[in-house]
């Protein structure tokens, strides 16, 4: 999947017009995380996910654009609805899956 791919997966998942201008900055900080995921030591940035990660990558991204106005939110409930978040930053079953490595990529 290439980013173009990505972002179109993450706008039509999203279905609101009204995101489109922040989707590419929230894809990004889900590439960011993933890199991270797979490799915490590494000084260096990369801004290639490997293929295998891009449909959690859009996950993510999916997941934060939808999050937005209640970030760091722990519980809320009004009418019958109730929301909460497993963490203040992206939940770890998002980055389920994801291995670690301890080397520097080439």
């Amino acid at each position: 999947m290439t980013d173009e791919e990505m972002l179109s997966a993450v706008k039509m998942l999203v279905d609101d017009e009204r995101f489109d201008k922040y989707v590419e900055h929230y894809l990004d900080i889900a590439k960011g995380a993933v890199v991270f995921r797979m490799w915490p030591y590494a000084d260096a940035a990369w801004d290639d996910v490997p293929e295998k990660y891009h449909a959690q990558t859009v996950e993510i991204a999916v997941y934060l654009v939808n999050r937005r106005g209640a970030e760091g939110e722990t519980s809320h409930s009004e009418s019958g609805v109730s929301r909460s978040y497993e963490s203040a930053g992206i939940p770890s079953s998002l980055l389920f899956g994801i291995t670690p490595h301890a080397g520097v990529p080439r």
